[in-house]
């Protein structure tokens, strides 16, 4: 079952065509796309797509980069959301020291840190996996796991040590790959994406962002993508691509069990 664990369908790149874009990658095989929310402001428009396309699941949380933009009373509204409907996860959460480097932006990595740890309370409240967003923040992002024991969840575009993926695995957590593996000069991720056990990798788009190399750097991606991504995963680990598909869509299900059941209709909040 191909499933893609990341996708911003909500993107404003997609507004002219997200419905033909949703029905044509479920015509292709996407049997499942998860969206997650980056932004308070963007809970509805998650959660109305995922009504008008029922293999489209949610996930609701406030993105590290969007922390400053951000009311702290957002995570009680995050919580009240949560409350009212059916997430399968929490996310996209995490920590950006890539953008926001600690020595130089102090006050927006503690920022950061507040509401990442706010939301894994939120998810442990609701044994909830999280969907993670983890740039040059690997060890403390892992602290913050270890503290707060979540039931587990998807390291999202991972780019870490093979140590540092076993951690993540110990944690009970899968890691996504999308399409930066597709790129022939990435030799660290593909290097994981050969060595990691298939068993903790699961697909991504990441849509409309990090379109594989045949799209280019400047292409808008789509889940239409992800059979090629899939294709790429099992070239490099010299597999057949179906038994990728099948074990990377039950590792998807495993670790985001509400997929299962995507017809919950959502009760919006306002």
């Amino acid at each position: 079952m191909l499933i893609d664990t990341h996708c911003h369908l909500d993107a404003a790149e997609f507004d002219a065509d997200r419905d033909l874009i949703a029905s044509s990658a479920l015509q292709q095989g996407v049997s499942k796309i998860v969206i997650p929310a980056v932004a308070r402001n963007n809970f509805d428009a998650v959660l109305e797509i995922c009504l008008q396309h029922k293999h489209c699941a949610y996930a609701l949380g406030i993105h590290p980069m969007f922390v400053d933009n951000s009311a702290i009373d957002d995570v009680d509204m995050l919580r009240a959301y949560v409350q009212a409907n059916n997430p399968v996860a929490i996310g996209e959460i995490g920590l950006d020291y890539f953008v926001y480097k600690p020595s130089i932006n102090p006050a927006n990595i503690e920022r950061q840190v507040f509401f990442f740890t706010e939301q894994l309370k939120i998810a442990k409240q609701h044994q909830l996996p999280v969907l993670l967003h983890v740039r040059n923040a690997v060890d403390d992002v892992l602290k913050y796991l270890r503290k707060h024991q979540v039931v587990g969840g998807i390291a999202h575009a991972f780019n870490g040590s093979f140590q540092q993926a076993e951690q993540f695995i110990q944690l009970g957590f899968k890691l996504g790959f999308g399409g930066a593996m597709t790129y022939s000069r990435a030799l660290k991720i593909r290097e994981l994406a050969e060595k990691l056990p298939l068993e903790s990798i699961v697909l991504e788009t990441d849509s409309p962002d990090i379109p594989p190399e045949w799209l280019g750097q400047g292409g808008r991606n789509t889940p239409l993508e992800l059979p090629g991504i899939a294709q790429v995963l099992a070239d490099i680990r010299r597999e057949n691509v179906s038994e990728v598909v099948d074990i990377t869509g039950a590792n998807a299900l495993n670790i985001l069990p509400k997929l299962v059941d995507l017809c919950t209709s959502p009760n919006v909040l306002h």
